[in-house]
């Protein structure tokens, strides 16, 4: 069967996420695979804007999975949410020939993809942000290295804070959500853990986990605070104030987006990228390949951009259970 497009863009935009390399290189490959052609577009809709383009090919795209980042670069376009802005955009994907475009990134990425799809370019969106924010997807590249990313740094930094018999308040990323704070605090075994989804009652979900702690003969504690909740530097104020401990901060920062990806967002990489090319060879667009479960779906971009995701409850229950939050 004819495929319905012939040539597709794939760029990303917004925040690099480990693992978008991967999905580059699948889209790359399935596409020749299918018989379609595929160039890469450089700074995300900045690059569409201005032509900003890369070669690719089978061989251009061999050894890139291993690494972070993005080989096409990425950037925030604010031209591009002007009428004028997409109608420069359009322009490129009229003069290079692209009848389809795949972007990965974030809800901003999906908000630009239906820009142009209103201009009938068929597109496909791929989830890839640390934040694990997006709610259609139960999973999105790059997530599980901020993780493991984060988890070594935390691991290094309770062996000094042990030697110190210190308190540490450490601040991971997240943007609003709390997924990354979350799971990481259970998996390093956190004191406390703070999300901007629940609101904060300080005695209760920082102080009275640090006594009980102290009371059981720990003298060392780590406190796992998201982003969103706001400066992790007066929270360590509050702790102070309340112990008297000695508290240090640390903000993990970009380091969490960096670094070779793991086995996971290798592979949830390579299969979204597969799908996103299958989707359009078939002639459907507006579209955001998902993860739910084991099982790899789509939605239409605007019901996509429409969903709300909170916490996962039984994780949040988990983890005031491990750290003894009293009810």
């Amino acid at each position: 069967m004819e495929n319905a497009v012939h040539r597709i863009g794939v760029f990303t935009s917004g925040g690099d996420a480990p693992g978008m390399n991967a999905a580059i290189r699948s889209v790359v490959r399935t596409s020749q695979h299918m018989g379609i052609e595929c160039v890469g577009i450089q700074r995300g809709y900045h690059g569409l804007i201005n032509g900003d383009i890369a070669k690719l090919d089978f061989e251009s795209v061999s050894d890139i999975t291993r690494r972070g980042g993005t080989i096409l670069y990425s950037a925030r376009s604010e031209e591009f949410k002007t009428e004028e802005g997409q109608k420069k955009a359009i322009a490129t994907c009229k003069l290079l020939g692209l009848d389809a475009v795949v972007g990965i990134g974030g809800d901003g990425t999906f908000n630009g993809l239906l820009a142009l799809a209103k201009h009938g370019i068929s597109v496909v969106g791929i989830p890839g942000t640390i934040d694990n924010d997006i709610a259609c997807t139960s999973y999105t590249i790059g997530y599980d290295t901020a993780c493991n990313t984060a988890l070594e740094s935390i691991d290094r930094l309770r062996d000094t804070m042990q030697a110190h018999e210190r308190c540490s308040v450490v601040e991971v990323m997240g943007h609003r959500a709390g997924h990354l704070a979350l799971n990481v605090g259970i998996s390093c075994g956190a004191t406390a853990v703070l999300v901007p989804e629940k609101k904060v009652d300080y005695e209760r979900d920082v102080i009275e986990p640090i006594r009980r702690a102290r009371l059981g003969g720990r003298t060392h504690f780590m406190i796992i605070v998201a982003e969103g909740v706001g400066s992790a530097y007066q929270v360590a104020e509050k702790i102070m104030e309340a112990t008297s401990l000695d508290t240090r901060v640390t903000v993990l920062g970009h380091v969490q987006r960096g670094g070779s990806p793991t086995a996971r967002d290798r592979t949830v990489a390579a299969y979204m990228g597969y799908e996103a090319v299958r989707l359009l060879a078939a002639g459907k667009t507006c579209r955001v390949v998902a993860l739910q479960g084991d099982t790899y779906v789509d939605y239409d971009i605007t019901e996509a951009l429409s969903m709300k995701k909170g916490l996962d409850e039984q994780t949040y229950t988990l983890m005031r259970a491990l750290t003894g939050v009293q009810e």
